[in-house]
């Protein structure tokens, strides 16, 4: 499957315009012959834009913008993963991804569940339990979120369910770069499994985004990484090379999960 990242700088507020700019980068993806699209978090409204603003732009996770998203997926006939602001059924807002495949289908919704600092906390509540592995053209695909990445239980988690690719839209900011070229490796080895970070680049506000995103293979090679510009990264995955890494290297096989469970206090 050829996938392929988008990354740019936000463009806060403007969910029509980021919506013509997703038009726009879906149909060069496509063209180059990308399966699937995948773009950073709250994507169609911008990151750093305070809950007042986050409150009057969030949305259900099938509201109109998500109709749009699902036009696009289908007039460009590819899938497309997003970051937007979800208003919940109960009132509560979360930091959400979506993905959507080339027939207009929502395959899932994930709910950020790891919030980050002050500004993450003062617009959204965190996600519950639920992380959805599912199925795109063949593949077994888990989402994380930005700092959700950060925690190694996570992607560990997403693994175990049998993820065989994980998407991680996020807004990493200065100086965390480290994240983009350590971390996100690691976790694709550890779990022999592809990892896909699309981060912005540019600023936004007081905040400066590090770019770097990246497509990272099974054995923690990248296979294609942004500097901190606008770019748009396109990589082939083979699913053999999780088959055989996870031979190769068997982490997830020789764990011993019971040895990791919550201790008992004596």
């Amino acid at each position: 499957m050829r996938i392929a990242l988008y990354q740019g700088s936000p463009q806060p507020l403007d969910v029509a315009g980021n919506l013509e700019r997703l038009q726009q980068q879906a149909q060069v993806a496509a063209s180059r012959g990308a399966e699937l699209l995948v773009c950073p978090e709250m994507f169609l409204t911008g990151y750093n834009i305070g809950s007042e603003a986050v409150a009057r732009l969030a949305e259900a996770e099938d509201g109109a913008s998500a109709m749009r998203v699902v036009e696009i997926a289908q007039a460009n006939r590819i899938a497309i993963v997003y970051g937007y602001p979800e208003l919940g059924d109960d009132g509560r807002i979360f930091n959400s991804v979506q993905l959507i495949d080339a027939h207009g289908s929502s395959l899932g919704n994930y709910r950020k569940t790891h919030l980050f600092g002050g500004l993450d906390r003062a617009m959204f509540s965190p996600g519950d339990n639920h992380f959805p592995v599912v199925e795109l053209n063949g593949w077994k695909v888990g989402m994380l979120i930005c700092y959700d990445i950060e925690f190694p239980e996570n992607a560990r988690r997403l693994a175990m369910a049998g993820a065989e690719l994980i998407l991680v839209p996020t807004a990493n900011m200065e100086p965390y770069d480290f994240i983009c070229q350590v971390t996100v490796r690691s976790r694709a080895h550890e779990n022999q499994c592809y990892l896909v970070y699309a981060n912005y680049s540019g600023a936004e506000g007081e905040i400066h985004y590090c770019g770097q995103s990246s497509i990272v293979g099974p054995d923690g090679s990248v296979l294609a990484m942004a500097g901190r510009d606008t770019a748009l990264l396109s990589a082939d995955l083979e699913l053999r090379r999780v088959h055989e890494g996870r031979a190769h290297t068997p982490y997830l096989q020789d764990l011993r999960s019971e040895l990791h469970r919550e201790p008992r206090s004596d």
